[in-house]
């Protein structure tokens, strides 16, 4: 854990997020369909902000298989984006992360989701203010729950941050997939504003700092 740890020796990469006018693209999913047939995989739902950006992270990263941006952890059900918007279906913006065990360790994805977001603001990351931008882990079994609570233990214990970690970390309930022109935001609009201006530079920072954990 000592040299896991060691990687929140360098700066920080949390980076401002926020709630984004509706614009339909075409999704574009390249996923293998039979890619669950021979390949045992487990899955880990985040929430750190936009889920354009965080999907945008974690879907670089080898042994990740696929990234689905989605809503998760309200009572509202079948909720649409504007709702959510909202602040009040208590759902977060999350994106859930299927991967491989044997490429990518939930350690590895838990060192990228505290290094890509600031996980000490509560509800709110950067100038985006709302329950559906808070820093959660939906975790979907008791091993994914005692390494959740025991990274944010450390994290906390070690001040690797100047301030205590408010990340929550909740039994996943409830899942709904996103709009089609949601999944795979970045990769199919990377000259929108937002993307070009925001998550291109998040994401250079991302890869230099992770880069052996990439995809070629």
């Amino acid at each position: 854990m000592k040299t896991i740890f060691a990687i929140f020796i360098t700066a920080t990469l949390a980076l401002n997020v926020g709630c984004h006018p509706k614009e339909k693209k075409t999704f574009n999913n390249d996923m293998n369909d039979n890619i669950e047939q021979t390949v045992k995989t487990d899955t880990v739902t985040f929430g750190s902000g936009c889920f354009w950006c965080t999907e945008a992270v974690f879907e670089r990263l080898k042994g990740v298989k696929s990234v689905v941006s989605g809503y998760a952890g309200g009572t509202v059900p079948y909720p649409d984006y504007e709702e959510v918007c909202t602040g009040k279906t208590g759902h977060a913006e999350v994106s859930q992360i299927i991967y491989d065990p044997n490429e990518i360790s939930l350690e590895e994805l838990l060192i990228v989701f505290f290094r890509t977001h600031d996980p000490t603001t509560l509800n709110r990351q950067g100038a985006d203010v709302g329950t559906q931008y808070r820093s959660v882990i939906f975790y979907q079994n008791e091993k994914q729950k005692k390494e959740a609570e025991y990274f944010k233990k450390k994290i906390n214990d070690e001040k690797l941050y100047s301030s205590p970690i408010v990340t929550e970390i909740s039994p996943l309930k409830n899942f709904y997939e996103a709009e089609e022109y949601h999944q795979d935001y970045y990769n199919n609009n990377p000259n929108q504003g937002y993307c070009a201006f925001v998550i291109a530079p998040k994401l250079e920072k991302f890869e230099k700092l992770f880069k052996d954990k990439l995809k070629k």
